[in-house]
């Protein structure tokens, strides 16, 4: 297969390269609308497309920057200097994919994307027609499916029990009974990425004790999946390492491809999986999934601007705006069946009631709702836990109720009891450790992160559960400036944070947390994972 292709996403005439202004530039193509960005300079001229690798929102001019060089995304506020291609805020988080820049006989040029171009359409096989029951579909819950296809079954994102991030995400459905045996008697597994509500530690250790040498399939992205497997105690002996863009073949009939997410390539993935010519596509959270409400944001930020009414006002426009993005996106690739996938979770544990009842969520009705409206063809699918597709009837009559089978009536759908205390004691275990008798742990470990000369001070504060002062709880100022650890706040102008860590979740990270083996990324990176790892952990104020 061919691995790479160069592709023109935009090609300008010489009247619209002379045109092009000193600095940024924002450029549309007519024939498909999407949106680029030219920098241009002395040194020349560099492009990337309009689109933050955050979560791919939209740059606009920054009008807070005096050069020229900035912009910012209508999402996040997040900030790329597109001079370097570098993100400033926040700093040196990631670099911005580049599009190489080709001058053009006559004064014109042309952007190029070096990607592989559309590779699943590449060897095509033919279409054969499904006999009913021969390729079905089964929803477990949240992210995970399994498809029997002929006789392979194949099994998606296994996270059937215990928490997710924390103890900050729990299952919102109750998994089949027989969860566990599906999961050991699969024929191959695929995990998307790294994530603890794909990559679930407690679900994998019930098939390393049943069954260590499943084949688990992942992509081959920069960070890798497993990098906890070691430090887990998790013996899983048969994982394998898949390139992108390439078919690899299980039978005559079925095969599968992982490929790269755009926004994130360092990290998450989707799959298509094509059995006799049909395709059937797992986006995972590569285009966010439908639900809304994962950050926790603004949910947990209190101070200043974040009064309960704005936080519900801005809930309910951003779970709008997302539902519209998801009914828009499918009708664009107008496939047979729908399913919303991956949007399956819920704020369960008592102390986050204030987050669960606040951080209201699309429902997967609501979006099938939309999608019939807007695109009546499309077949839609809400599942519940054990409810099959049968995808053999579906394509051949979109209308046959007998295609989606609904899950014995004794089912239980909803889960009401989660064992916090089996996985929540585990955490807290870390609060009595001996390193954190010592004060001097403070400054050891944030010398250790290595972040430093950016001007933010923050105030921690160790608390309980509900956010009350922990007992003999550490309560301290850190200034990045110099990574010093005053007092009292200093007196030049700074930026400045409050957070409320609950002391379990806190020294828990601190003990087991975040990987620096292999020391790959910058010390920057990691101070801001371990911030958005405490995230739905703690309250923060903003001064």
């Amino acid at each position: 297969m061919t691995s790479q292709t160069a592709k023109v996403v935009l090609s300008l005439d010489a009247h619209a390269v002379d045109s092009l202004k000193d600095g940024v530039n924002f450029k549309k193509n007519p024939e498909d609308s999407k949106c680029y960005i030219i920098y241009k300079s002395e040194e020349g001229l560099r492009a990337c497309k309009n689109q933050c690798k955050h979560q791919g929102g939209l740059f606009i001019k920054d009008i807070e920057d005096l050069d020229g060089k900035t912009v910012k995304c209508t999402k996040h506020n997040w900030k790329l200097n597109v001079s370097t291609m570098k993100y400033v805020n926040p700093p040196d988080s990631f670099m911005q994919d580049e599009l190489e820049v080709e001058a053009l006989e006559g004064g014109g040029l042309q952007l190029l994307e070096l990607d592989p171009e559309d590779p699943w359409l590449e060897d095509p096989r033919e279409t054969l027609e499904l006999q009913p029951g021969e390729v079905q579909v089964t929803y477990l819950t949240h992210a995970c499916m399994e498809l029997q296809l002929g006789s392979c079954r194949f099994l998606f994102d296994p996270w059937l029990q215990g928490p997710a991030f924390a103890q900050g995400w729990w299952l919102l459905h109750e998994p089949p009974a027989d969860w566990s045996d599906r999961l050991c008697g699969a024929d191959l597994v695929y995990i998307s990425h790294m994530h603890s509500d794909h990559l679930s530690y407690p679900t994998l250790k019930v098939l390393s004790e049943r069954r260590p040498d499943m084949p688990i399939y992942v992509g081959d992205t920069s960070r890798p999946v497993f990098w906890y497997l070691e430090r887990s105690e998790v013996k899983l002996t048969n994982i394998n390492v898949v390139p992108f863009g390439t078919w690899q073949n299980v039978d005559e009939h079925l095969r599968y491809m992982i490929l790269m997410d755009g926004v994130h390539p360092e990290m998450d993935t989707c799959i298509i999986v094509q059995y006799k010519g049909h395709m059937i596509l797992n986006t995972v959270d590569c285009t966010s999934d439908f639900a809304g409400g994962a950050s926790g944001f603004p949910m947990t930020f209190y101070g200043g601007k974040y009064t309960d009414s704005w936080k519900a006002q801005f809930v309910k426009n951003e779970r709008k705006k997302l539902l519209n993005y998801k009914a828009s996106l499918v009708k664009s690739l107008q496939p047979k069946v729908y399913c919303p996938f991956a949007g399956y979770f819920v704020e369960a544990h008592p102390s986050d009631r204030y987050i669960k009842e606040t951080n209201t969520k699309n429902s997967a009705a609501d979006l099938n709702a939309l999608i019939n409206k807007q695109a009546p063809e499309i077949k839609t699918w809400t599942p519940q836990p054990g409810a099959v597709l049968d995808l053999g009837l579906a394509l051949r009559d979109p209308s046959d109720s007998r295609a989606v089978r609904a899950p014995p009536a004794d089912t239980k759908v909803l889960k009401d009891n989660w064992d916090f205390g089996l996985y929540v004691n585990e955490q807290n275990s870390a609060i009595g450790a001996d390193i954190f008798t010592y004060p001097e742990w403070i400054q050891f470990y944030y010398t250790w992160a290595g972040f430093d000369n950016y001007n933010l001070v923050v105030r921690v504060i160790e608390t309980d559960d509900n956010f009350q002062p922990f007992p003999n709880g550490f309560d301290y100022l850190v200034d990045f400036s110099d990574l010093t650890f005053p007092a009292e706040r200093p007196d030049r102008e700074h930026s400045y944070l409050e957070l409320k860590n609950r002391v379990g979740v806190m020294r828990w990270v601190v003990l087991n947390g975040i990987s620096r083996d292999p020391d790959i990324y910058h010390h920057k990176y990691f101070f801001l994972k371990f911030m958005q790892f405490l995230y739905l952990k703690s309250l923060v104020a903003l001064g």
